[in-house]
């Protein structure tokens, strides 16, 4: 059994004036090579967007991307004729597949945007490139763990290529939360806002936590406000 804390302070960091990025696995010129992902989950980063700032047009392929907005809004576009401003709550998924490009900007010119980027690995490449987004309420996620991600897109989460469960939640302070691992399967814990502990182990914003052969996650806030992703992983 064991509970691997990624502290948020030991994250790779960049900032480029207009972006600050927080990274929990390697990415761009972070390269660390004790951690390159865990299992499919393969990128978090944790995007801080200056008003009028954004990511100009570029390409992806064979990867599925979360974005998961905390503060802001997220203005999105992409070759396959999608465009929308995702707000907190608001959770995008892009399969790129054989291929996509698409860019990601700050939908104001004064304020700040923050939000998770996610990258897993999919078990199907060269797929027919899709895009989705849906608004998970805070009473949606409050108090339980809301599936927002899946193979098969059941309870209304968004579809992904690759056997993996992401959920959302926004914890109520002093009640628990929990989640069983199915035999052989891992999981990630993500704190987003605040600070929780995880089967007892002290949690806080930006920190991760890499977890195998545990039968059953239990998360209890220690702060009001805290949001949490958990990933449910082959």
């Amino acid at each position: 059994m064991s509970i691997v804390v990624r502290p948020s302070n030991q994250r790779g960091h960049a900032h480029h004036g207009w972006l600050e990025s927080y990274h929990t696995f390697s990415f761009a010129n972070y390269y660390d090579p004790a951690h390159m992902g865990f299992g499919p989950l393969r990128v978090i980063n944790d995007d801080r967007v200056q008003g009028g700032g954004g990511f100009p047009p570029h390409a992806h392929r064979n990867m599925e991307i979360l974005s998961y907005v905390i503060d802001g809004g997220l203005e999105h576009r992409d070759s396959m004729g999608s465009g929308s401003v995702i707000r907190p709550g608001d959770v995008q998924v892009m399969s790129a597949g054989t291929g996509v490009r698409h860019s990601e900007f700050n939908a104001s010119a004064t304020d700040p945007v923050r939000f998770l980027q996610i990258w897993i690995e999919p078990d199907t490449e060269n797929a027919k490139p899709r895009y989705g987004e849906r608004n998970f309420s805070p009473e949606q996620r409050l108090g339980q763990l809301r599936l927002i991600a899946s193979r098969d897109g059941r309870d209304h989460s968004l579809p992904i290529h690759q056997n993996a469960d992401v959920f959302a939640t926004l914890l109520d302070p002093g009640k628990p939360v929990s989640h069983k691992l199915a035999a052989g399967r891992k999981g990630w814990v993500q704190i987003a806002t605040g600070s929780a502990t995880l089967n007892g182990v002290a949690l806080t914003e930006g920190d991760g936590a890499a977890i195998e052969d545990v039968g059953e996650l239990t998360l209890v806030a220690e702060t009001p406000g805290t949001q949490a992703l958990v990933f449910d992983l082959p």
